[in-house]
């Protein structure tokens, strides 16, 4: 096996970040993850350390890994505010990119959306596209975006339409191709085998999310 790696994780309180921790933490490639945070997670492990941090000034921080996985995400119900959703679809994670290139890491994978474009008429879908661009523009060596579907496997805060569509979705999944709802776990998954894997840069969609952790 390769050279055990460091991986720094943001946005692990999320529904694919805390499914992503739990797989860096359990991997061998991995001897330190560490984590930056609003607030201190209730978490302990000897690979794990966490930081908690100032977000608004995340580029001017030193990253010391490797791999970097970005899970940042909010609505805008939950934001407060179209200005707010950007703030952390956008600024973050373009600001962590920075950050990262500026301090050498290989490689950032990224959480985004399906559908997302830079000229969407969809503020939610365009935003993520922006997004794309501006930390595909900061320079990390290797970049990567996963783009899944619907979500499902929220634990807490969990959205009634959410569980009403997840459930229609996976009773008539194989008719939806790419549409399918899929776990957050399987993306978690796939991120991490991305990274070990060393896929080069590019957008990997919600179909090839899951081929590439259920298909071995």
């Amino acid at each position: 096996m390769a050279e055990p790696r460091t991986a720094l994780l943001v946005g692990a309180t999320g529904l694919i970040g805390a499914f992503v921790l739990k797989r860096l933490l359990e991997s061998a490639h991995y001897q330190r993850v560490a984590v930056w945070v609003r607030r201190p997670l209730e978490i302990r492990n000897p690979k794990l350390s966490v930081e908690v941090v100032d977000f608004d000034r995340i580029e001017q921080r030193r990253v010391d890994a490797e791999d970097v996985f970005c899970c940042l995400g909010t609505t805008i119900k939950v934001a407060g505010s179209q200005e707010a959703f950007r703030r952390v679809d956008y600024e973050y994670p373009v600001a962590l990119a920075k950050a990262a290139a500026k301090s050498g890491a290989k490689r950032i994978l990224v959480v985004s959306a399906l559908g997302s474009r830079p000229d969407s008429t969809v503020f939610y879908s365009r935003v993520k596209g922006e997004m794309q661009d501006a930390v595909r523009a900061a320079g990390v060596p290797t970049t990567i975006f996963f783009q899944p579907s619907m979500l499902s496997g929220r634990v807490k805060d969990k959205r009634f339409w959410e569980d009403v569509a997840t459930a229609v979705g996976n009773a008539i999944g194989p008719l939806l191709g790419k549409y399918r709802p899929i776990h957050g776990d399987i993306v978690a998954q796939a991120m991490v085998k991305a990274a070990v894997e060393g896929r080069p840069s590019g957008v990997i969609e919600s179909g090839e999310i899951r081929n590439l952790v259920l298909k071995q």
